[in-house]
C-alpha cells in the first residue's frame, strides 16, 4: 500500500454515508491504516462504537471509493491541500477540539497555526457602526506578529473584516460553508480568490459539489471558533450565526470578546446578551482585545493609578471600593458584597464597563481598567 493509495482510502472514509468525525477517528485508531478499514470484515466494522450494520455497509459502496477518486482529480487540478487531523499543517487549536473535522481541503499560503489566530464575526445586515469599529480592530491590530484574522466569507461584517485585512496585507482565512467549488455568497468569488493569492486561504470540510444547506453553516462556525485563540463579535442580533459561533468557542474554552451596543439597536442585542451572561469580555478597541489574551507583552503601557473616582453612585463606589483592594474579583464576591440584586449587580458593572473604569475578566472576574 503506497501513500497516494492510503490518501484514497482516508478521503474516501468521509465520503461514507453517515460516518462523521468522531467516528472516522476511532475507526482509524481500531484499524491503524484506513485502508484497513475497506478491507475488513463488515463484522468488524460494525462492531465498533457508533457504528452498526447500515453504516457499515457504506465502505463496501463501490460508489464511495469512485467518488473518491473524482474528488482527489478535483484537488489536484485546483491546487487544492488535503489535511487531515493527524497532519502537521492541520489546525493544531482545531485538534484540540472533541468535534473537530477529521478532514479539511485547504487553498491558499496561509499558516493556520501561527501564534495570533483572531476570528471576527457578526451580522450580515451590519451598520456603519459596525463597519468602522471592524475597521478600526483590524488597523489595531496591524504590525501584531504572527496575527492571522479568520471569518466566515458571509455578507457583512465577515466581508468587511476579510477585506480591511487585505487592504493592510494582514493573512485572512475564509472558512466555506460549501465546497472549494462554490464560494457563498457568490459575490464573494473574487474576494475569495484575492485572498488566496495574497498570503491567506479559504477552508472547507465538504466536498466539492455540495450547495450550501442550513445545517452546513453550524459546522462551519464550529471550524471558526476551534481554529482561533479568541472570537471576536462585532455586531449580532439575539438569534444570529455570529451568537452560535461565540458560544463555540466559550464551549471549547477559547476566549470571546464582543463589542458593546445599545439596548435599543437589534443588531447589538446579542453581543450585549454575551456581556449579560459573563461569555465574553467587553472591549472597546485593539488595546482591548491584545490585553485580554496577553499579547502586548513588552508594550509600554499607561500606570494604572489606583485611587478614588469620583462622581460615582453609591453601588458603584461599593464595586470599586472591593475592586482596589485585590487584583481582580469574582462576580459572586461582588454579589454578596454589595448585597445587590443580579440584575441591578449587572447593569452596574455594564456601567462601569462602559465608561471604561472596570475590565471584564474571563470566569466573570473584574478588575480596575
Amino acid at each position: 500500500m503506497n501513500n497516494e493509495q492510503e490518501l484514497l482510502y482516508k478521503l474516501a472514509i468521509t465520503l461514507v454515508p453517515n460516518i462523521g468525525s468522531k467516528t472516522a477517528h476511532s475507526l482509524m485508531e481500531h484499524f491503524g491504516t484506513a485502508h484497513n478499514i475497506f478491507k475488513a470484515p463488515l463484522k468488524e466494522i460494525k462492531n465498533i462504537e457508533s457504528m452498526g450494520e447500515v453504516k457499515a455497509k457504506g465502505f463496501r459502496d463501490e460508489k464511495v471509493m469512485q467518488m473518491a477518486e473524482e474528488e482527489l482529480k478535483y484537488i489536484e487540478k485546483h491546487n487544492i491541500q488535503l489535511l487531515f487531523s493527524t497532519d502537521e499543517k492541520y489546525p493544531a487549536r482545531l485538534r484540540e477540539c472533541v468535534d473537530g473535522p477529521f478532514l479539511l481541503y485547504s487553498k491558499g499560503t496561509a499558516d493556520l497555526n501561527t501564534s495570533k489566530m483572531v476570528a471576527i464575526v457578526g451580522t450580515r445586515k451590519n451598520t456603519e457602526y459596525g463597519q468602522r469599529i471592524t475597521d478600526d480592530l483590524i488597523e489595531g491590530l496591524q504590525g501584531q506578529e504572527g496575527i492571522t484574522i479568520v471569518s466566515g466569507l458571509a455578507h457583512g461584517i465577515d466581508t468587511i473584516a476579510h477585506k480591511k485585512s487585505l487592504s493592510l496585507n494582514i493573512p485572512t482565512v475564509g472558512v466555506l460553508g460549501t465546497g472549494m467549488d462554490r464560494t457563498y455568497p457568490v459575490s464573494n468569488k473574487k474576494l475569495a480568490n484575492d485572498m488566496v493569492h495574497n498570503g491567506g486561504g479559504i477552508l472547507t470540510e465538504f466536498n466539492h459539489g455540495m450547495v450550501p444547506e442550513k445545517g452546513m453553516f453550524p459546522r462551519r462556525n464550529r471550524v471558526v471558533a476551534g481554529m482561533c485563540d479568541v472570537t471576536v463579535v462585532v455586531e449580532s442580533d439575539i438569534s444570529g450565526g455570529a451568537l452560535i459561533t461565540a458560544r463555540m468557542a466559550s464551549g471549547y474554552n477559547r476566549e470571546v470578546a464582543v463589542f458593546p451596543g445599545r439596548v435599543t439597536d437589534n443588531r447589538s442585542a446579542g453581543c450585549n446578551e454575551l456581556i449579560r451572561t459573563n461569555i465574553a469580555a467587553l472591549i472597546n478597541n485593539a488595546d482591548d482585545l491584545l490585553e485580554l489574551m496577553n499579547w502586548n507583552k513588552g508594550k509600554k503601557t499607561k500606570a494604572v493609578q489606583k485611587q478614588l473616582f469620583i462622581n460615582l453612585a453609591p453601588e458603584e463606589q461599593q464595586i470599586i471600593d472591593l475592586l482596589q483592594t485585590k487584583d481582580f474579583v469574582h462576580a459572586d464576591e461582588l454579589f454578596h458584597h454589595t448585597g445587590l440584586a443580579n440584575s441591578q449587580l449587572a447593569a452596574t458593572l455594564l456601567g462601569l464597563e462602559m465608561q471604561g473604569i472596570i475590565k471584564a475578566l474571563p470566569g466573570k472576574n473584574y478588575r480596575i481598567n
